[in-house]
């Protein structure tokens, strides 16, 4: 209870100086406080004491900010304005009663990242239902920017003027395999060390596919992937079942990493393009604060998995 009497003083003390700069006078500052004005005056004077330094210049028509009393009025302001900002997040967390947040993802991620993150948000707000979309990536981007859904959550999503990015990486992509694989035992592959083994590709429709294809090529490694498909899940299958290696991100088989039916390793050559990993949601429309707390949980799992 000291603690909390202690902070309303505080807040109401820093209300004090904020009106009586305004105002330029105490009884002014009284009246549009609804306080006595020797309850502010006595705030004043112990604040002025305490600080060793006059805050006010007392004038016959008033009160003038003394140089010290500048530098002390800037912070209070910043104080204030930052207090009214906690305040509202705090009314809003009282609102969270109800609602939807409707995620527009991609299958790998829908299978791992999403519902780690959708589980424990959920935990703590029972009342907000999340609500999964698996789409291709310019599916996800119309999807966000028409307004049915409030987050996109993929690997390279095409640019549009309409879109906010909130957050974004690279996930360089890696061999994902079978514990039991004969590679699994290096920390490391390089791309030559694959060949030899079934090769699982995205097909020609994923960017990925590119990534990996030029990569090989630019190794001068003409290879033919044993296996395509449009489909992370069935990818991520494949290479569970045999000695396959399928390529692609951390993040798209953390939860595999993490039953122990996958491991995944880097490519110690360093010859993938980029891989862009994305939340967006769409710019300059008001965003309830349900779809902020939930890109917070979707931004603290991949943190996770990142360390």
């Amino acid at each position: 209870m000291a603690g909390r009497g202690t902070g309303m003083l505080h807040s109401r003390l820093l209300r004090y100086i904020d009106e009586v700069a305004r105002c330029g006078s105490i009884r002014a500052a009284g009246e549009r406080l609804h306080v006595a004005p020797s309850a502010i005056n006595k705030h004043v004077l112990l604040l002025e004491e305490a600080i060793g330094e006059p805050l006010f210049e007392r004038l016959p028509r008033g009160l003038r900010l003394t140089p010290a009393g500048e530098v002390l009025i800037a912070h209070v302001r910043l104080t204030l304005k930052e207090f009214r900002r906690v305040e509202a997040e705090i009314r809003g967390l009282k609102t969270l009663q109800g609602g939807e947040v409707i995620v527009a993802t991609m299958d790998g991620l829908a299978s791992g990242i999403v519902p780690k993150a959708a589980v424990t948000f959920s935990a703590r707000y029972p009342q907000i239902k999340i609500r999964v979309r698996v789409l291709s990536g310019q599916d996800i981007v119309d999807a966000v920017a028409d307004g049915t859904a409030d987050l996109g959550f993929g690997f390279n999503l095409p640019s549009a003027p309409q879109l906010e990015n909130l957050w974004e990486t690279d996930t360089s992509l890696g061999a994902a395999m079978s514990p039991s694989h004969p590679l699994a035992e290096m920390d490391a592959l390089a791309l030559a060390h694959c060949i030899s083994f079934p090769l699982i590709f995205a097909d020609r429709s994923m960017r990925m596919h590119g990534i990996v294809s030029r990569a090989f090529a630019d190794a001068g490694l003409a290879v033919e992937p044993a296996f395509l498909s449009n489909s992370i899940e069935a990818m991520k299958g494949l290479a569970k079942a045999g000695e396959g290696i399928a390529f692609l991100c951390r993040f798209d088989v953390a939860e595999e990493c993490r039953q122990g039916v996958l491991t995944y390793r880097p490519i110690r050559d360093h010859t993938f393009a980029k891989n862009m990993l994305s939340v967006v949601r769409r710019d300059k429309q008001g965003h309830g604060l349900a779809s902020e707390l939930f890109v917070e949980e979707i931004v603290s799992a991949l943190g996770a998995i990142s360390s």
